[in-house]
């Protein structure tokens, strides 16, 4: 027995195929980040009025500090929106929408350039495996610690075990261990609220 909206789907599947294709009826889904957008994050820029954020990428947090090699304590969420926002500017990637998230106005993108000179010409470049692969972000893992993206937390391993980028400073704050400690102590909040005071 079929489920109830196969047959519809196959129905309308045959309809698009047999239908003429206008190029009215394909925009183009790719675009630049705007020269204006406003980076908030090494991961993530605003513009007109809403959020995008590298699809499976995460930043260094804001606020959080590592020692670089002249004992100077630097913000690591500034060091990886230097290193997003250079990218962006010498690479000009195009970035698509992968999900959208209504309720905060945020597009999930993921961007790709290709360099027409130099050593790279030719070839597509992910921006977000550039950033994770020089150690410069991180790969994004849901909240039970599985990777967004699998091939990013390759790109990672690499970048970790060859201490490229934030890795080659050993009190770098991998902001995932922060963000996993953070949701479990959240979690755990209520159960510790409801546990009565101990006589004093």
């Amino acid at each position: 027995m079929k489920k109830p909206g196969f047959l519809a789907a196959g129905i309308l599947a045959a309809f698009l195929a047999s239908a003429p294709a206008r190029a009215e009826d394909k925009p183009n889904p790719w675009f630049q980040v705007p020269a204006t957008a406003s980076f908030t994050t090494g991961d993530t820029w605003t513009y007109a009025g809403e959020t995008h954020r590298l699809y499976g990428v995460q930043a260094c947090l804001r606020g959080t500090y590592f020692t670089n090699g002249v004992g100077v304590c630097v913000d690591c969420g500034e060091a990886s929106l230097a290193m997003l926002v250079s990218l962006i500017r010498d690479l000009k990637p195009e970035c698509y929408t992968a999900a959208w998230q209504a309720a905060t106005k945020t597009r999930f993108v993921i961007c790709v350039a290709q360099p027409t000179s130099g050593s790279a010409a030719g070839s597509r470049i992910d921006l977000g495996t550039a950033l994770i692969s020089t150690g410069w972000a991180f790969a994004a893992v849901t909240p039970n610690g599985a990777p967004v993206h699998d091939p990013y937390i390759v790109a990672q391993d690499v970048a970790k075990k060859q201490r490229l980028g934030l890795w080659q400073f050993s009190d770098v704050p991998d902001p995932n261990v922060i963000i996993l400690r953070d949701i479990r102590n959240a979690a755990n909040a209520p159960a510790q609220a409801s546990i009565p005071p101990a006589n004093q």
